[in-house]
């Protein structure tokens, strides 16, 4: 997992402006391997969708991912044959690799990615990319299993879809419904902080870089899909499913450390500058309210457990006391890093030692309780005991919110007078850099730039295409989608 730092705090999301005639606004990837066959009917049907419905200009983009059949010289004519088509060769496999590649050295605000066999409807482009250029939102998905979609697919896809989906909500606690449909876009200024922060170069691209943008508190829009199936398409199950769970490890491994540094991802309140010169409003407030007692409500159980077991062999007193200190120091941690969202090593030593100043005052409460309900009465019942440490341990958790709030985790940006406008965190680039002077990890053949290598000519041309024609499919032996 990649932990070099990102360039910045992204600035408020502002409307993309149309721009001057011809600066693409939409750049789209194809991500192909070895698809001489299927690549130009579907890229002729894609662009004669977009130059049809789309009100802004755009390009399609033919990543080609070490092709060994003729897919290359095919990309090429196409290029050459159709201005909005650029073609992109790579030397290793990836679908990660090609994005990554591509989107990071596009001059679009808007950067989407589709699979050749658009198995996805097209009418359902501008949906997905209108939240992005809108504003309102940071990543735009396709999605399968919402409650709207129509998706026609065998038994074993729809599994293996359903059951990845589950053991992403269920270990990394994700909650965007599809993260293997290939239909997706993201702003360009997202991309250029969320990529350096994704490791994986192949199918696991997706669903590490919707986790990160999850965590980080970006928006991120679903839209749903009209999705027909190959059925005759091949996925290796356990291959994938391996590749999968390790890369569910490797991302959880890193969130749960805090070794990302997800908190420069995070977007201003709100677009309008009124809502950054408020002062004296808490942060959050509400959902370290809602932490706080999740945590506490968990605590207060691990704590009720040990001083049940610790009873067995001590005095309620010292029970007490080594209870609450072992539910205090896990108490602390979680707080840290769920409620107050305090990530990494630093500081944590201080943290703990803060967190038992509160411990103190905890067991001071519950041992005084302890102490007058044993002077009130000889040998009072277990129950009784457990009674009265919960009324303790209520009043306690209000004091120890207080106090982790206000002393042990402060929010430091409460500190120093609040900025009267926006501060950019970038100048607004006044025109799109050519490609030429782009660095780029592949060669790129732009519209009107075929390579030169490359002399054969397109002779077939096509009739007039209808509006959902036969469409070849992916046959690619690694496809999971």
């Amino acid at each position: 997992m990649r932990t070099d730092s990102s360039p910045g705090t992204l600035p408020a999301r502002e409307h993309l402006p149309a721009g001057d005639a011809g600066t693409p606004v939409l750049d789209v990837v194809i991500p192909v391997y070895n698809e001489e066959k299927d690549l130009p009917p579907c890229v002729r049907r894609l662009h004669e969708h977009l130059a049809r419905t789309f009100p802004y200009a755009f390009r399609i983009t033919i990543a080609d991912n070490a092709s060994t059949d003729t897919t290359p010289l095919v990309a090429a004519r196409l290029a050459a044959e159709i201005p909005e088509v650029g073609t992109v060769r790579l030397e290793q496999k990836g679908r990660g690799r090609a994005l990554r590649t591509v989107w990071s050295a596009s001059d679009a605000p808007v950067l989407a990615y589709m699979d050749v066999d658009l198995s996805t409807d097209l009418n359902a482009l501008l949906p997905l990319v209108a939240p992005l250029i809108s504003g309102h939102s940071d990543l735009a998905i396709g999605s399968r299993l919402a409650r709207a979609s129509r998706v026609v697919r065998g038994p074993k896809r729809e599994f293996i879809s359903r059951a990845y989906n589950l053991i992403l909500r269920g270990s990394l606690q994700a909650r965007f419904s599809d993260a293997q449909c290939g239909f997706k876009a993201i702003r360009r200024d997202v991309a250029q902080v969320l990529l350096p922060l994704v490791e994986d170069t192949g199918w696991f691209f997706d669903t590490e870089l919707l986790v990160l943008a999850e965590r980080a508190g970006l928006r991120i829009h679903e839209v749903p899909v009209d999705w027909v199936d190959d059925p005759d398409s091949t996925v290796h199950i356990v291959r994938t499913a391996t590749e999968d769970l390790k890369g569910v490890w490797r991302v959880g491994k890193a969130l749960a450390t805090g070794s990302l540094p997800l908190d420069r991802l995070t977007r201003p309140f709100g677009d309008d500058p009124r809502d950054r010169e408020l002062t004296g409003v808490p942060h959050g407030l509400a959902r370290q309210l809602v932490g706080f007692c999740v945590v506490g409500g968990l605590s207060t159980l691990f704590y009720l457990v040990l001083y049940s077991a610790f009873r067995q062999a001590a005095g309620p007193q010292t029970a007490n006391a080594l209870a609450l200190l072992v539910s205090a120091v896990a108490n602390t941690a979680a707080n840290r890093r769920l409620t107050f969202g305090v990530r990494g090593r630093g500081g944590a030593v201080r943290h703990q030692a803060q967190g038992l100043v509160v411990f103190g005052i905890g067991l001071a409460l519950t041992s005084g309780s302890l102490a007058a309900l044993n002077a009130a009465g000889d040998s009072p019942a277990h129950s009784t005991e457990l009674a009265v440490l919960i009324a303790a341990n209520l009043a306690a958790t209000v004091l120890r919110f207080l106090l982790f709030r206000a002393w042990v985790f402060p929010d430091r940006t409460d500190t120093g007078p609040a900025p009267t406008a926006p501060v950019p965190t970038a100048p607004a680039p006044t025109a799109p850099a050519p490609m030429a002077a782009r660095p780029a990890p592949a060669p790129y053949a732009w519209p009107h730039q075929a390579p030169t290598h490359l002399h054969a000519t397109e002779t077939t041309t096509s009739a007039t295409t209808p509006l959902r024609p036969a469409c070849p499919h992916s046959t690619d032996p690694g496809d999971t989608r």
